[in-house]
Parts: C-alpha cells; structure tokens; sequence
C-alpha cells in the first residue's frame, strides 16, 4: 500500500513515517504542502494520504477540495491540530475520510488507518 504524508513539518512527516513503518508501510511518498501535493498525487497514486491542515502555500483543506475534483475515492485522513467541532465537520464535508488530532499516538494513528481502510473496503465490496 502506498500512503502519501502531506505535512510542512518535515518532523512531523518522520514521525508518521516512523509510526506507518511499524504499521509495515515502508511505501511512501512525502510532500511539504499542498500544491506539492497537487504536483505529485497523480503520478504516485497513493492508497491513502495523511493531509495535514495548517501549511503555507495551500493548507490541507484547499488540497482535500481541489483533489477530490478528480478522485472521490483514494481515503483521505486530517492529521492536524485542529480540534474545533466545526472544523471536524468542514473538513469532513470536503472529503475527508477520518481524522486525528495532534499530538497523537501510534496506536491512535494505527487505528484511524485500519478504521478507514476497512471503511473504504466494505464501500468497495
């Protein structure tokens, strides 16, 4: 499985990687925003991306609307620290499939991936 990790904190990214690498994904492509992102989604095809929300040049709420113009079915997980209800729900609204607040934990994380992807499978099924 290929996972794309789009965060403007290159830490933040080797923590994911670190904690998708436990997970058994070594597969993964990195951006540092969303237009990054936008450039480099369609030649990855990734199986699911990590999006973070607050990052310059196009935030993640701008890259989750702009890529599900073209695909409304590759999973999309918010990793962000916002915790707001409200932008819970905005950022659900614009495609996003699950979402976890930072500071998390692998386990949180983990979970959050294994509850979309099954999502995603019985969706396909």
């Amino acid at each position: 499985m290929k996972i794309m990790l789009v965060d403007d904190s290159k830490t933040m990214r080797n923590i994911q990687k670190a904690v998708l690498a436990q997970l058994g994904h070594s597969d993964i492509v990195e951006a540092c925003d969303g237009q990054d992102a936008l450039s480099k989604v369609q030649a990855a095809k990734p199986d699911l991306l990590l999006v973070d929300w607050n990052m310059p040049n196009m935030d993640g709420l701008s890259f989750v609307k702009a890529f599900r113009q073209t695909n409304k079915a590759t999973p999309i997980i918010m990793v962000t620290t916002e915790a707001e209800k409200g932008r819970v729900i905005e950022a659900i609204k614009a495609g996003v499939n699950n979402y976890v607040v930072k500071p998390f934990t692998p386990d949180l994380l983990s979970q959050r991936i294994q509850e979309t992807l099954a999502k995603k499978a019985a969706s396909a099924a």
